[in-house]
């Protein structure tokens, strides 16, 4: 009888340790996920930046702010966003050329584009997508991304003014007209050089539109925090009438070009809301 009392105690005690155990190892086990996930790093979801771009057809500078598409994220450095951004650039012709009036016996000559009509710049807002196509999150690696975004444009046409000799001598600001084509002969005795930027300030026209853009995104940044690439593409735009940039050469209402441009910036997590602004 006290064997069997015996036995049935120790029965008991095993029964309570075995359940108990599994129970406690379980919270064990949650409490290291919970901490291993509150030590990782917060993901990466903001992203700011600046460039400059070369195109065929001219120059540009830019603005982006990208945020990380998705809630799942599994690293930091590589990843899909949705883009907006800024541009302002200018658009040059093909067959502009500098040049001085070596004829002029004056010191006041200065540099100037012959048969130019108008300086033509653009301010640009789109939004878009960059989409990685190869990559991994391992230090000194680059991640390939493509990317396109589109929106809408307005181009401001800017009169271009010469310096040129008048009326008998007088020194004037004049632009390439019907009127004034005679001065613009061959020979361009008459030019003194590029008026200054202001003239023609007041007489801009503004032309809207739209543009398109598509190319490869070169991540190289070497810290997850910060941002330098580099991009090459192709870029439509579209305004409402035909843009007149030089004389004697056929005038177009659109632009396509090819164009690389390099890029730094920063990235960053997003800050937790605090207790108070969430009440």
């Amino acid at each position: 009888m006290k064997y069997a009392m015996r036995i049935t105690t120790v029965l008991i005690v095993l029964l309570l340790v075995a359940d108990i155990t599994p129970a406690n190892a379980q919270i064990d086990i949650d409490s290291a996920a919970r901490a291993r996930r509150m030590n990782r790093p917060k993901p990466i979801t903001k992203e700011l930046s600046i460039g400059f771009r070369l195109n065929t057809d001219g120059w540009s500078l830019f603005f982006d702010k990208g945020t990380v598409k998705g809630s799942s994220r599994e690293s930091d450095k590589f990843y899909d966003i949705n883009l907006w951004q800024i541009e302002f650039g200018e658009k040059k012709h093909p067959q502009e050329t500098k040049r001085s009036n070596v004829n002029l016996a004056t010191q006041s000559a200065t540099p100037f584009i012959y048969g130019k009509i108008n300086n033509f710049y653009t301010l640009k807002l789109g939004y878009g997508k960059r989409k990685m196509i190869a990559g991994k999150p391992d230090p000194g690696t680059v991640a390939i991304h493509w990317v396109y975004l589109g929106g809408l444009s307005l181009g401001l046409e800017k009169p271009y003014y010469y310096e040129a000799y008048v009326n008998g001598g007088s020194l004037e600001a004049v632009r390439f007209t019907d009127t004034t084509q005679y001065i613009f002969d061959q020979q361009v005795t008459d030019i003194a050089g590029k008026a200054g930027f202001t003239e023609g300030l007041n007489e801009i026209q503004f032309l809207p539109g739209v543009h398109f853009k598509t190319g490869l995104h070169f991540d190289f940044a070497a810290s997850k925090k910060t941002k330098l690439a580099i991009e090459t593409g192709v870029n439509v735009e579209v305004y409402s009438r035909a843009v007149q940039l030089m004389a004697f050469q056929d005038h177009a209402p659109y632009f396509v070009n090819a164009y690389l441009s390099i890029q730094a910036g920063k990235r960053w997590p997003e800050k937790k809301k605090s207790s108070r602004s969430r009440r």
